[in-house]
């Protein structure tokens, strides 16, 4: 899969900071390739990191370096938050995962890594993965 391909949720980011999850190895192998992000999971991962995980105002600008030196960045735009308002009304998603589904689609990537969605939901051409789950990686 091409790095312009795979989207990232926040939650699969914040396995970084996870060395007692087992999750931290197998999050490093899916962002080896590369992938896009979007100012939102950029967001979304300041405030979990200082918030839940406690990492230091340091550490936290550490990883959010990282993102933004290996990972491309979308913008939130008003067809990014017109389409994910959308999205949530037809998929019953969370406004948020509406904007990251959003997001995802309109930087024409075709599968979004989450661990808080559903595990191969096709959205238009967008495929839903756990990469945590059984064949989700």
């Amino acid at each position: 899969m091409s790095a312009s391909e795979a989207f990232f949720d926040s939650n699969v980011l914040v396995y970084l900071t996870d060395e007692e999850s087992g999750k931290s190895g197998q999050t490093e192998d899916i962002l080896a390739g590369g992938g896009v992000i979007s100012l939102q999971v950029l967001n979304e991962f300041a405030s979990v990191a200082r918030r839940k995980v406690r990492l230091s105002w340091a550490e936290t600008r550490e990883f959010l370096d990282t993102f933004r030196a290996t990972l491309k960045i979308v913008p939130l735009t008003l067809e990014t938050h017109e389409r994910g308002l959308e999205l949530a009304e037809r998929y019953g998603l969370s406004v948020y995962d509406g904007m990251i589904v959003a997001a995802a689609q309109l930087a024409g990537c075709t599968v979004l890594y989450s661990e808080d969605m559903h595990d191969g939901l096709v959205i238009d051409r967008l495929t839903i993965r756990n990469p945590y789950a059984a064949g989700g990686g």
